[in-house]
Order: C-alpha cells, then structure tokens, then sequence
C-alpha cells in the first residue's frame, strides 16, 4: 500500500477511486501507529433527497471501510477547520475541494455566507483568491498529513452556460494552486492511480 506523506492531492471524475483512494490511506495510516488518528472533512450540503441519500450512503461506507476515522461536516470554513484540527498525529482527509467551492461561489441555499461568481465583479474575484490562498496556506502549514479530494471536470465540451464556464475555470485554477503546495498529486481513472506529481 502506498505510503502517507505530507500533503496529497486526488483528482479525478466522479466515481474514479478518489474517495476510495482517500480511505485506503487514512487506513494505513490509522493502522500505522498506535496514536494516530483520522478526521474526514466532508464538504456536501444536502440540497434534495437524492443526495442525503447519497451522502448518507458515503455515510455508512465509510463507517464500515474505516471505522477509526471521524467526520466533521464543514461546506464553509475549510481553512479554519483544517487549522484548528491539525496535529503531528492526525491525519485530515477534505473530501471534496469541488463541492467546497460550490459552497463559496453558488448562491446560498440559506444564511451561510458566500462569495458569488468568481466573475461577478470585481470584488468578488478578490475575495474568491483570498479564500483559495488561505486554504493553501492551512495545507502548507498543516502539522499533520492531509489529503484533499477534487474533482478533474475540465476534459470535456466548454460548457453553454456563462456560470458554469465560470465555475470549471475556477475549479481548474483552484486545483492547479492546491497541486501546487502538495507534495503528491495523484489522478485517478477506473480505480487506478496515475502520479502526476511525486511517487506512488
């Protein structure tokens, strides 16, 4: 099994391996050492009955593929909780950077502060960078591993829709900047790795 390092970074499309790839490693690593200890941070909102039920359903997997690993539901304040949970003995799972975003640039579904669209003015691409350099800094400055999950959405047609075009080009400049700051990136495709960056 591949062994932890400091910082990794999962790209892939949906249902490649990311999340699996995510879970195999907080289980090496929780079985690497009688202190350590997991914490997944899950960024999905419940916006219909299909998806509580399909994060429900994460839910359970998770709890049987890796029962040592503790959940913390945070769509909003990624940086501070990476932050404030960070320790030499835990490792922090972010699964994903792609609903993260969603959360930050798409208009609320309640009170919860956003951003806008990256390209709705001016200030609010301003404030959008501020939010992607502050979770770099927490990756970069984490006192423990940590792994983040994203997805890769930018291989196929240019989207018709001016919000959606706006919302790849800021997940693939988001992406690009957490690859920049981790030690691994590792692309996933049919339940395979591929390293980009770093060794497998």
């Amino acid at each position: 099994m591949t062994q932890v390092v400091r910082s990794e970074f999962i790209l892939g499309g949906q249902k490649s391996g990311k999340s699996r790839r995510a879970e195999a490693l907080a289980q090496n690593w929780l079985a690497s050492g009688p202190r350590h200890t997991a914490i997944l941070i899950a960024t999905a909102q419940a916006f219909d009955d299909e998806l509580r039920a399909r994060i429900e359903r994460h839910r359970q997997d998770r709890l049987l593929r890796v029962p040592g690993m503790v959940t913390i539901e945070e769509p909003f304040a990624l940086s501070a909780v990476i932050t404030q949970h960070s320790a030499s003995n835990t490792l922090i799972v972010v699964d994903c950077l792609t609903l993260w975003l969603t959360a930050q640039l798409m208009p609320p579904v309640s009170d919860a502060p956003q951003v806008g669209l990256a390209t709705d003015s001016p200030a609010a691409l301003v404030a959008w960078q501020t939010l992607a350099t502050e979770l770099c800094t927490a990756i970069k400055h984490a006192q423990g591993p940590i792994i983040l999950v994203s997805n890769e959405i930018g291989l196929g047609v240019i989207p018709l829709g001016k919000d959606v075009r706006a919302f790849v080009d800021a997940l693939g400049l988001l992406n690009q900047s957490v690859a920049a700051v981790c030690k691994r990136v590792t692309l996933m495709s049919a339940g395979l790795p591929l390293a980009l960056k770093g060794t497998l």
